[in-house]
């Protein structure tokens, strides 16, 4: 069936053509704010007219959020088809596939999905390693090389010196710990599908067959293996049904080189499939023409992969500013001024319509500072949450086992977390019975045919902590109300001497008293809502409920969800730049813009062209984050350490051209223009 989707008089001609074209591969350069995820949409629909079925539908991106917003713009547009596209994430796509064909490569269905404390802690175990920093440099070499797609074999033939090593004999130990474990990391969730697709002849033919069409949003911050995944995917034997995909994304925005996404990608692309359509979005939604003018004349300095210029017809707007202060002090003095300012101006303003921007997590302490004391409402976006914090991830996991045995990863934290004297050999042997006889990790420690496997010692370790978690899983179940609840939690933390626990794997003691009372904190949380409470109501008291410490332990991901969740807070927001990619607000301050901050510098590091024109593209994407009003404030006097030195205003500033008179251009003519070049395009179609 060949129709064209019935669409709103508001989608322009450029996102016309990027849904209606559906005879090949297409790339689609979406500017920032020119409407990328309402094209993905509507191409979704355009897809479902052909009589495309929805599950062979997959929309990619990157983040759960986007993900879920996604699928709720395609159901506004679709109804009920959406619930059976296939909207998700990379990574939560490789879980699926790994679900369902894993046991390919040697992996049962329950395989374990280790999060990043997880993986710290198997690193120090695999390299005999008890300094956190050097763990840590580790996992973030390990999880780059993963993402590069190279394996330990590789690494080590790779390695530039002896750090990178002594890192990739590391990595070779850890993959061994992986597999006897019958667990995987983050960054595998991508490898081992693609090593499924290249290895196995069935599994592609069919995951090739289970897609007819894919979507790949922020195309831009695919890293190498995601591209290799992405087109073992549409590298369908059938030339007519070969690469069958829609690549939506932004070279202007890519700025997460640093975590293994490649602009390389973006080039890649139409010298492995030249007969690649390339749209650009160049209409932007978002912002007036003097902040727009600032964002191209910026990045107009970096190389272009594809040429493409962003235009409004919101009009001209207030022109950007540069607002030169002292120092750090006085720059977040005068950008709570300019917040009270306008909101003096306006009353309609609210808190939620300012962000400050920054490049490093550093610059938020002083600007916190001051608007907490002129009493301004804030959020700090992309902080640690208190439930991410590993000693909180530590005590999750053990309640996550008491209230489901078969959580193969809560098993493997908390029978590591403290240790006691069960290691990497053990747990790897009784993954591999696990996984022969399809059990849980725990119900396998259990199993008579055990001692086959394992030692007198060994065996007896695991079995005195099964008998703990039992007994703990018994109590747990019989114990109510806050104040026993307390008591229970308090013991339990005792018996596994976690305090000593954080003091020994800590090189600050002040860190580590730091940490346990956090846990304090959440025994307390924990503990109240066992209820048993005396609590006033309208001059009433009353006992409110009593549950059991299993019954809490059950509600915690639930409690979690929804406290993540939230209502949108009336706030001001303060955020790293690279945090604030895919936002906006109508009115922004870009804080400390500053040579050595953005572009950033650390000590001794060289500004290599390509670091310089990833700085610039951040800088691009804070400017583009701004509706109404933009300030760019710079430093006269900045710390550096413990010393203050001369600020040099950033060269960025210079780049922006703000003293340039603009040339004022008709926003009707332009898109009269652009009416007509597409007209003749079309023209020149071959019937």
């Amino acid at each position: 069936m060949s129709q064209t989707v019935s669409v709103p008089a508001t989608l322009n001609p450029a996102q016309m053509e990027a849904v209606n074209y559906l005879s090949g591969p297409s790339l689609v350069l979406a500017g920032a704010g020119s409407g990328k995820t309402r094209v993905i949409t509507y191409k979704i629909a355009r897809l479902l007219l052909t009589g495309m079925l929805p599950r062979r539908i997959a929309a990619i991106t990157f983040t759960n959020k986007a993900a879920l917003e996604m699928r709720e713009r395609a159901r506004d547009l679709v109804g009920k088809m959406a619930k059976d596209l296939a909207i998700s994430t990379f990574h939560s796509l490789g879980v699926r596939m790994l679900r369902e064909d894993g046991e390919r490569l040697g992996l049962k269905p329950q395989f374990s999905i280790l999060d990043a404390d997880d993986v710290l802690g198997v690193l120090r175990d695999a390299g005999s390693c008890t300094d956190n920093k050097l763990a840590r440099q580790w996992q973030w070499t390990i999880s780059l090389w993963k993402n590069q797609g190279l394996n330990s074999d590789q690494a080590l033939a790779a390695a530039a010196n002896d750090e990178e090593q002594v890192a990739a004999k590391v990595m070779k130990l850890y993959e061994e710990r992986l597999t006897a474990y019958q667990a995987v990391d983050f960054d595998d969730l991508i490898s081992l599908p693609l090593k499924l697709l290249r290895t196995d002849e069935e599994a592609r033919a069919k995951w090739q067959r289970q897609f007819g069409h894919i979507l790949v949003d922020e195309y831009q911050d695919t890293n190498a293996v995601q591209y290799e995944l992405l087109k073992c995917l549409v590298d369908h034997p059938d030339a007519q049904r070969r690469g069958m995909f829609t690549a939506v994304g932004d070279d202007d925005q890519s700025i997460y080189g640093w975590r293994g996404a490649t602009i390389e990608n973006l080039r890649r692309l139409p010298e492995d499939f030249p007969q690649l359509k390339v749209i650009p979005l160049e209409q932007n939604y978002r912002s007036t023409c003097a902040i727009l003018r600032a964002a191209n004349e910026v990045i107009a300095a970096n190389p272009k992969l594809f040429p493409k210029k962003l235009w409004s017809d919101k009009g001209e707007g207030e022109p950007v500013r540069v607002m030169a202060c002292d120092s750090e002090e006085h720059e977040a003095e005068r950008a709570v001024a300019r917040i009270q300012a306008l909101r003096a101006q306006d009353p309609k303003l609210a808190f939620s319509d300012f962000a400050v921007l920054y490049r490093t997590n550093f610059q938020s302490r002083i600007l916190e500072q001051k608007l907490r004391a002129a009493q301004v409402p804030y959020k700090v976006s992309g902080g640690q949450s208190f439930f991410d914090r590993a000693e909180i991830k530590d005590l999750c996991a053990w309640l996550r086992l008491l209230v489901n045995q078969d959580d193969d990863p809560a098993f493997l934290r908390a029978v590591t977390t403290p240790k006691r004297g069960i290691g990497h050999t053990t747990l790897g042997k009784l993954g591999e019975f696990s996984a022969r006889w399809k059990v849980s990790l725990f119900e396998a420690l259990f199993s008579e045919s055990l001692t086959a496997s394992l030692g007198a010692k060994a065996l007896g370790g695991l079995h005195e902590f099964g008998r703990y978690v039992n007994e703990l899983e018994y109590k747990a179940r019989h114990t109510q109300g806050s104040e026993a609840a307390r008591a229970l939690l308090l013991a339990w933390l005792q018996d596994i001497g976690y305090e000593q626990h954080l003091y020994d794997s800590e090189d600050s003691s002040k860190l580590a008293a730091a940490r346990w009372t956090n846990v304090l904190d959440f025994v307390e949380w924990v503990a109240k809502r066992c209820g048993g409470d005396i609590e006033a109501d309208g001059g009433a008291t009353f006992e409110s409920e009593q549950k059991t410490v299993l019954d809490v332990a059950q509600t915690i991901s639930v409690i979690l969800s929804l406290a993540e969740r939230g209502e949108e807070q009336d706030v001001v927001t303060l955020t790293t730049l690279h945090a604030s990619k895919g936002l906006e607000w109508p009115h922004v301050v870009l804080a400390g813009v500053n040579e050595g901050i953005l572009p950033f510098k650390s000590e001794g590091e060289d500004m290599t062209p390509q670091r310089l024109e990833e700085e610039r593209r951040l800088m691009y994407v804070g400017i583009t984050r701004a509706q109404k009003s933009l300030v760019v404030s710079t430093l006269r006097r900045r710390k550096k350490g413990r010393e203050i030195v001369a600020g040099v205003p950033s060269r960025f500033i210079a780049e922006m051209k703000l003293d340039q008179v603009p040339q004022a251009e008709d926003p009707k003519e332009r898109l009269k223009r652009l009416r007509a070049d597409l007209a003749a395009r079309v023209a020149q179609k071959p019937v």
